[in-house]
């Protein structure tokens, strides 16, 4: 579990296709305190370590993960957004994050509204039901509110804190991005379709 509160922002040193896709990020955490096994979550990715070093850990990526999420799109020096998984009495800053995508959205619009960025989403069709004015999402493992909503697209602000500590500071129309609608939502769906 994670809350979408991004603790580091890495970068992809090694890219290699064998069976799996298999990723080295480099990060400033302190590989000595992360357990081979430990899940990170790597754009929003729940991702498993494999093999660690000084400054990096190496993640294996299944096939159907890849073509779930944008981490088909991720070379050599991308930056991504990581973040730890929650240990118990860990602070809940943004909403509960599973890491499991469920489909990637991609960035149709982007304006500045005075120190803030507002960025404009367009949802899979299948998804957009999810997301609701006020609502949260995870979206490149970033919990963000939603500010408004218009069929399949959705408007989220970030805030120049967010753009600085994040990747946001660098997002761009046609961005491809993880999305994970909030867990609640899914089940009020759910509940409200059986009903």
């Amino acid at each position: 579990m994670f809350t979408g509160i991004v603790t580091d922002v890495g970068t992809i040193a090694e890219l290699d296709q064998q069976g799996d896709l298999r990723a080295r990020i480099k990060t400033a955490y302190k590989t000595s305190g992360i357990d081979i096994g430990a899940s990170i979550a790597s754009d929003g990715v729940c991702l498993t370590v494999i093999a660690l070093g000084d400054d990096w850990y190496d993640v294996q990526i299944s096939a159907e993960t890849v073509s779930k999420t944008n981490l088909s799109n991720w070379s050599v020096g991308k930056h991504v957004n990581l973040e730890r998984a929650l240990k118990v009495g860990d602070e809940l800053g943004g909403h509960i994050v599973s890491g499991h995508v469920d489909g990637v959205a991609e960035v149709v619009a982007i304006e500045d509204e005075g120190d803030s960025t507002r960025v404009t989403l367009r949802a899979p069709k299948d998804l957009a039901r999810f997301i609701a004015p006020k609502g949260s999402v995870a979206l490149n493992g970033t919990s963000l509110t939603v500010n408004d909503v218009d069929g399949s697209d959705f408007g989220i602000n970030f805030i120049p804190h967010t753009k600085e500590v994040t990747t946001w500071g660098d997002v761009a129309i046609g961005d491809k991005v993880n999305l994970e609608i909030d867990t609640l939502a899914r089940y009020v769906a759910r509940l409200a379709e059986m009903s």
